[in-house]
């Protein structure tokens, strides 16, 4: 038996011994050595999805709701190209993912050959690093690299592009152990001495505020976290990245900060005199404008994986640079050494400063015996699933509706693209979630616009029994941009109402689904327990909701953080 392999058996075996167990994809010309090994193999299942972005996005998916590397395969050319979109969400979120793509015979690079394109030049500004590999005895230590680089440090996307030739070409195998790499040493553990600062100035703090982003989901530093506020007793807000990494049932959580924030998470953030911020990174949409922000005083500490996200946008005190878990774990021990504790005194101050903000009841809406209103058919799908569902969302009303109003108690539970904002990720995110959680309560929380740019899906669904329920808050018009027009633009609403909609019953059936159509409030508790009562079949929920509501509280763009619209009043 010969002890040579060619480079698309030994990708296989690579994928194996890394312990993949689901790969998502879409054959083509340039691939199919590489399907081929997949079809001889047994070690992991190859999800085949209906577009590639979709393959992207369910393997982004996976990964965020799991401990484990979402993995894609994609041809070159377009295959790669419709890629784009999907790696440019994993990267702008950091989520640890290998994609393969395949590439012309190395001898027609250059040449315009059939389905070619410049892969590395192209996914260069949207994954974490790539490689063209160009002898198939480079090949295993490459993807070796690949996962390596993907997981440590900040993780990120990386892309193999893998000329056809090299996935022929024949060699013997062997899978190194660990790489080394002279260039990329990320660090983990915090500096001591600027933890032990830290620590020193949270124990001094009289108006103190822990604001943490997606990087404690990220570095699996939930329980870390959930000890601190628990030891400290401060009050904590979790970014759109970062929810369920602190309990929201606690009422140390003073909600999600930002744009859509709740009143007192951002009047926290902006009077406190200690923030220290975890896995965050201080972007435009949780503080708004970094002029404003910086117009009240503070001491902030940041810890990060990241040294380029420290003081990126706002200058701080006291900077972090390691894994969260390792810093929180120094941090904790240190806490437990010393007698000092927060001024109890000035703490109750704080606190007491904070509830008055938060009998502000900024989330409240006018409920409605007429027309269904989106956040009730939230609070309604959080009732019936016990706030244990895995949630996925698209982009745009109903992304920060589902954020607002399904309080996540667990991290990894909240699936969405918060840096890129990318459309149509609800569906291929659910598929990864059910591949990566086997026998787990899925809900997609979707808007019309967006369900339809990979509702194509549905039939990928259909072939692997997947079974997610699929909640369409449909007020038949962009709704995000909507609101902005109304706001900004005098409600001249330009190409953003949705006029030839489908009839999503009858398209969701012709995909083998079952199907529902909600019009009156009266029935969505029904709708809601009877869909999910169904867990062998996917349900699509069809609700047609108010068209005028609009998502409050808001920060407008250029704004500052606590210039805050509470509702249309404020108009």
């Amino acid at each position: 038996m010969s002890s040579e392999f060619t480079g698309a058996e030994i990708l296989v075996k690579c994928l194996a011994e890394e312990g993949v167990e689901h790969v998502f994809g879409y054959p083509g010309g340039a691939v199919l050595y590489i399907y081929d090994a997949i079809f001889n193999q047994d070690k992991f299942q190859h999800v085949l999805v209906r577009h590639e972005q979709a393959a992207i996005h369910a393997a982004d998916a996976y990964s965020r709701s799991s401990n484990k590397v979402g993995v894609a395969i994609v041809t070159s050319g377009p295959g790669v190209t419709n890629a784009v979109t999907g790696l440019a969400t994993a990267y702008m979120d950091s989520i640890p993912m290998v994609v393969i793509s395949g590439q012309v015979p190395s001898a027609v690079i250059g040449q315009d050959a059939f389905q070619e394109c410049d892969t590395v030049g192209i996914t260069r500004p949207c994954v974490k690093h790539n490689f063209l590999v160009k002898d198939v005895r480079d090949l295993a230590e490459t993807v070796k690299k690949a996962f390596y680089i993907a997981t440590t440090g900040r993780p990120g996307p990386v892309l193999v592009d893998i000329p056809k030739d090299i996935s022929m070409h024949k060699t013997s195998f062997h899978y190194p152990k660990e790489v080394e790499m002279r260039s990329y040493k990320p660090v983990d553990k915090g500096h001591a001495g600027q933890i032990r600062k830290a620590v020193q100035l949270l124990l001094q703090a009289e108006r103190p505020m822990i604001y943490t982003g997606g990087g404690v989901i990220l570095a699996h530093a939930s329980d870390e976290l959930n000890q601190l506020v628990d030891m400290l007793g401060f009050p904590c807000t979790n970014t759109l990245m970062g929810l369920g990494a602190y309990r929201a049932s606690d009422s140390k959580f003073v909600g999600m900060p930002g744009m859509h924030g709740t009143y007192e998470a951002n009047m926290a953030m902006q009077h406190c005199d200690v923030l220290i911020a975890i896995g965050a990174r201080f972007d435009d949409r949780v503080i708004g404008n970094p002029k404003h922000f910086a117009s009240h005083p503070r001491k902030i500490i940041h810890i990060d994986i990241d040294p380029s996200s420290i003081s990126k946008r706002v200058k701080v005190d006291i900077p972090i640079v390691g894994n969260v878990k390792d810093v929180l774990i120094e941090m904790l021990s240190q806490l437990r050494t010393v007698e000092t504790r927060p001024d109890q005194k000035a703490l109750a101050a704080w606190w007491k400063q904070v509830e008055e903000w938060r009998s502000r009841d900024c989330l409240k809406y006018p409920t409605s015996s007429e027309v269904i209103k989106p956040q009730s058919v939230v609070e309604k799908v959080w009732e019936v699933t016990q706030g244990d569902a895995f949630v996925t969302s698209d982009v745009g009303q109903h992304q920060m509706w589902a954020a607002q109003y399904y309080r996540f108690n667990k991290p990894r539970r909240w699936i969405n693209s918060g840096g890129l904002g990318t459309m149509g990720v609800g569906l291929p995110y659910a598929m990864g979630v059910q591949m990566a959680n086997p026998g787990a309560t899925v809900a997609c929380i979707t808007g019309e616009a967006s369900i339809q740019m990979c509702i194509q899906e549905l039939a990928t669904c259909k072939q692997y029994h997947l079974t997610p329920k699929i909640i369409l808050l449909n007020n038949r018009f962009l709704g995000m941009v909507r609101q902005w027009q109304q706001i900004d633009y005098g409600s001249r609403y330009s190409e953003s109402y949705m006029d030839s909609l489908p009839d999503f019953t009858k398209l969701v059936e012709a995909y083998g689904h079952v199907g529902m159509k909600i019009e009156n409030p009266a029935d969505v508790d029904g709708a809601v327990r009877e869909a999910f009562a169904m867990k062998d079949r996917l349900v699509f929920m069809n609700f047609i909701t108010d068209q005028t509501e609009n998502v409050w509280p808001m920060v407008k763009a250029g704004k500052g953080l606590t210039e805050m619209l509470l509702g249309s009043e404020d108009l």
